[in-house]
């Protein structure tokens, strides 16, 4: 059990604990997973103390104690600081400033009882490449009714829903990942907010790390769109399908080949290796790298790597 008491922040009421939690991503076997602890009920987290460098550091540190895994790749993501959203007293409070890590899936062998999750395991309706899952029409009838039981707020709750589930002819926007989850949380369809832990609405985590990791699968949907972010979760060589699988996989989404394709051409983002791989189980398949040159090229122009449906 992770203790927070670290750095203190003196405000009115009592003490703010701040808490480093890691949102670590990686993409196996055409599946986006995240690494937890405590058997996949948990973000590797712990308390920012006095002898860590940095806010940095000090996450890298934690992930290295509780999973034993590298970490490669790390952007700040969000700072958590509701007053609701932990079990803390009028007294305290604990203040979350969470990180997003790509990384290449290794084995765990760190303390703090390490896995590697599927995403859609905690957000199954999150999953649309082979179309609208099931788990959706179980979801948005829970929310009808979540929705009818407020007459003077009815209309509204139903234009919330609609927008956010793609429902009624909206559009599904895979980037309004952590809007769905808030929407399922206020309707109390989520375990973490008393609601019954079932299939369609996906497996629980401990205090509001879902909603944190929710917050983590959003920003990266949205950020491989503008920016190669991609490749951190490449292997050094890879055919286009797996760059179009790994994509889709982030995406939730069937990407159009041709189009796809054509995208990552005119970026100018990858370059032939020369050796080709056999393993696609049909003709002999080139494989590409990352060009290195792109890292200097995106900090004066940008690069992204848009995605394009059917």
């Amino acid at each position: 059990m992770t203790v927070h008491f670290a750095l203190r922040f003196f405000v009115p009421t009592g003490l703010a604990h701040a808490e480093l939690i890691a949102v670590l991503a990686a993409v196996t076997g055409d599946e986006p997973r995240v690494m937890t602890i405590r058997s996949g009920d948990a973000l590797p987290s712990g308390p920012f103390e006095l002898a860590h460098r940095s806010l940095q550091a000090g996450l890298r540190e934690w992930v290295g104690d509780q999973t034993g895994h590298p970490v490669g790749y790390l952007e700040q993501l969000y700072t958590f600081a509701d007053r609701d959203r932990t079990q803390d007293t009028g007294y305290s409070r604990t203040i979350s400033i969470s990180y997003l890590g790509l990384v290449r899936e290794q084995a765990a062998p760190g303390a703090g009882k390490p896995g590697w999750h599927g995403w859609y395991e905690y957000f199954p309706w999150e999953d649309h490449r082979k179309g609208a899952p099931d788990s959706l029409q179980a979801i948005a009838e829970h929310l009808q009714r979540w929705a009818e039981r407020d007459t003077s707020r009815r209309d509204h709750r139903r234009r919330r829903i609609e927008f956010a589930f793609g429902l009624h002819g909206a559009a599904w926007n895979e980037d309004l990942t952590l809007q769905r989850y808030e929407l399922m949380y206020e309707a109390g369809v989520v375990a973490e907010s008393g609601g019954e832990e079932f299939v369609a609405t996906g497996r629980s985590m401990f205090a509001d790390h879902r909603r944190i990791l929710a917050t983590g699968i959003a920003r990266l949907r949205a950020k491989i769109k503008y920016r190669p972010v991609v490749f951190e979760l490449m292997p050094e060589s890879f055919t286009l399908l797996q760059l179009q699988r790994t994509v889709e996989a982030l995406a939730g989404l069937t990407l159009h080949k041709p189009n796809f394709r054509r995208l990552i051409d005119s970026q100018d983002l990858i370059e032939e290796t020369g050796d080709v791989t056999s393993e696609t189980g049909g003709r002999p398949a080139k494989l590409f790298r990352y060009r290195h040159a792109v890292l200097e090229e995106r900090a004066f122009s940008g690069s992204k790597l848009p995605i394009s449906r059917n």
